[in-house]
């Protein structure tokens, strides 16, 4: 069984033998084809595709593709009058700030048609669908070179009749299967977020079938014969053979299985609350994990203007990775990111044409990282060329020493990340000091102790395989289904049984696809949910809800209580709304067992010291052998821990002990 995550950097992977021995691999993402990366990850660690029963795969495939604006050419037909709500929006803009700023929609708006239909709120049907319309305006469509096709009508959550025609009538002359009901990806009021949705994975179908339909083909090639297990951005899995007609739902997968990861890891250290923080190449994710549950929304947006209002797990992301590019703007102030070196060229240090400094080359100038430990290197760099580059870019110009420099750029990265880190905390009315700060990701460990010493989280725990984690969430993560339906009515006017029976129906939908999966599937845990607002709100709280089978008035008290904990505030005078109804399907799959992670340690892992750079002031640390520490080995801070996939830095005045799985636990 091999999890496998393709990053913006690397491709890592985490393979479990039959034996219960584990297998690591990590390569450079190829671009061009994320296939080649998967079969290489593969190959690195001894493996044959042919030997494995299980692959478990996150790709941003989806995500790339979204904020590359390398998509499909997508066609709309919508209900006459609506053809321009997906650029409308809400009336926001690029730049909170200023006049300037563009935006441009994923359907042009020569793509976006409109037919003669109207249901109203309740679905009472005012206007008669045109089907004559609908196929002549599918044909147009087709004619002008769409691949992929939308139909959206207004109010089609309260009744789909009208949708599920008109896609009758375009399935039986469009030449793929690349064609979306708005209602049936989400059956959700709000016609903007709704249709913006459905657009987004109409845009994402062909990227991601023809993706997987290469990996499969290479994977069949090599002995392969068994179906993959994709990520979602929900943090569960679904079969590869049905993953594609719901593409949107695998944007953010990678983030996702990071967070499944932490939560796993959790579980088995004895911990229920953290912030999770994942520094890669790239960018920076951060998310929260309350109770053993990670937070889902289902009101993200990828870009701006692109709101995709599905149940995902709730990341943040800022471009603050290690190929973050550092520089002055024309203002003469210090920027990094959101640039990125990425693979290729990658920083200087990697030697494959970089020229600009980035976080990564800052890391090393300051000691934190050992050049001769560096992965991807293709050509060995002086370091004498990294600390030029520092000095022209931005050491001269700015009256700065090299190393004073270097951790200029250290300090701005790491301002960017704990905004992140209040984003998921603070503004949701958590307080960090109750939570760890769950690190990983190749660069996560070196930052980690002195983010949480800027925002007061007392303790980081860095995972046996930092640089690995996203492929241990596609070996840990559940089989999920998410289902959505839209009520909009005061809760005081829904009938009880009315509330039970959807919550039902959605049950018995999520179990038939879950437990289809029997081989993988031990058990299935259904779990129901709400999200409300107090009559005249605008904003959601997603309310739990024990059981299907609630009074009014204990759905009323749920709601008064997670309000009055997101924002101290009691308005017991106001009735609430019930606008969705949510239910989460998670077939549970089998234990992992974290330990085999990590050999076990001999005690002999004092590599030595080398100077670090922390405080402003030139530090001697001593440098540590992480495979080698044995079960409760405690060190002092200043510190270095180098190990295949990662280097934790421990800031001086911290400690480190290794628990009983593995983990490194840092007071902070």
């Amino acid at each position: 069984m091999a999890g496998i995550d393709v990053g913006g950097t690397f491709t890592d992977l985490l393979l479990q033998a039959a034996d219960g021995t584990v297998r690591l691999a990590k390569v450079p993402t190829t671009a061009a084809n994320q296939a080649d990366g998967v079969l290489a990850a593969i190959v690195a660690a001894g493996a044959e595709p042919a030997t494995l029963d299980l692959i478990i795969h996150g790709t941003t495939a989806t995500t790339n593709a979204v904020l590359e604006r390398k998509l499909a050419r997508v066609g709309l037909i919508t209900t006459a009058g609506f053809r321009d709500v997906l650029e409308l929006g809400r009336r926001t803009r690029p730049h909170p700030y200023g006049l300037t700023g563009t935006f441009e929609p994923l359907v042009p708006r020569e793509l976006r048609r409109e037919v003669a239909e109207r249901m109203d709120a309740r679905g009472q049907v005012l206007v008669p669908l045109d089907e004559a319309a609908v196929e002549q305006e599918a044909r147009a469509l087709l004619d002008a070179g769409c691949e992929a096709l939308v139909v959206h009508f207004l109010h089609a959550y309260a009744n789909p009749a009208h949708e599920r025609r008109a896609g009758e009538i375009a399935r039986a002359i469009w030449p793929s299967a690349y064609v979306t009901l708005g209602h049936e990806l989400l059956s959700e009021f709000r016609e903007y977020e709704r249709g913006t949705t459905a657009s987004v994975n109409a845009a994402v179908q062909p990227v991601l079938d023809r993706y997987l339909h290469r990996l499969q083909a290479k994977l069949a090639e090599a002995g392969h014969a068994r179906d993959l297990l994709v990520m979602n951005g929900n943090g569960g899995t679904v079969p590869a053979r049905l993953v594609a007609k719901d593409a949107a739902k695998t944007v953010m997968s990678g983030p996702a299985s990071g967070v499944m990861a932490a939560a796993a890891t959790l579980a088995q250290s004895g911990l229920s609350n953290a912030i999770t923080y994942d520094m890669g190449g790239t960018s920076t994710d951060v998310a929260l994990i309350a109770g053993g549950v990670p937070e889902v929304s289902a009101e993200l947006s990828i870009a701006y203007g692109l709101p995709i209002h599905l149940p995902m797990v709730d990341v943040r992301t800022v471009g603050a990775g290690g190929g973050s590019i550092a520089g002055l703007d024309r203002a003469g102030m210090l920027r990094v990111g959101p640039d990125s070196a990425g693979s290729q060229p990658g920083p200087i240090c990697y030697g494959r044409g970089g020229a600009r400094p980035t976080i990564t080359d800052a890391n090393l100038v300051l000691g934190r990282l050992d050049p001769a430990r560096l992965l991807a290197v293709q050509d060995a760099v002086p370091m004498q060329r990294i600390r030029d580059a520092f000095a022209r870019d931005i050491g001269d110009p700015l009256g700065l020493s090299v190393e004073q420099a270097a951790a200029a750029v250290i300090r701005l990265a790491n301002v960017h990340m704990t905004g992140a880190i209040r984003m998921v905390s603070l503004s949701k009315g958590h307080d960090p000091r109750d939570f760890v700060l769950f690190a990983f990701g190749g660069a996560g460990p070196l930052h980690a102790v002195a983010l949480a010493r800027e925002i007061g989280i007392p303790e980081v725990l860095v995972p046996a395989r930092p640089g690995l984690t996203n492929a241990l969430g596609c070996l840990v993560a559940d089989l999920r289904q998410d289902l959505v339906n839209t009520l909009n009515r005061g809760l005081d006017d829904i009938p009880e049984d009315e509330i039970a029976a959807v919550l039902a129906a959605q049950r018995e939908r999520g179990l038939a696809t879950v437990l289809a999966e029997k081989g993988e599937v031990e058990e299935a845990v259904v779990l129901h949910s709400a999200e409300m607002q107090f009559r005249g709100q605008t904003h959601l709280i997603r309310v739990a809800l024990p059981r299907a089978a609630m009074t009014r008035a204990e759905i009323q008290a749920a709601f008064e209580a997670a309000y009055f904990a997101r924002f101290q505030i009691r308005m017991p005078e106001i009735r609430a709304v019930l606008v969705n109804l949510n239910t989460s399907v998670i077939g549970r799959r089998r234990r992992f067992d974290l330990r085999a992670l990590l050999p076990p340690g001999d005690g002999d892992a004092l590599l030595g010291t080398r100077p670090l750079y922390a405080d402003g002031a030139w530090h001697e640390a001593q440098v540590w052998q992480r495979e080698r520490l044995a079960l409760g080995a405690r060190i002092a801070g200043p510190a270095i821990i180098q190990q295949a996939d990662a280097t934790t830095v421990l800031e001086p005045g911290s400690e480190a002990v290794v628990d009983p799985i593995g983990n490194l636990r840092v007071r902070v």
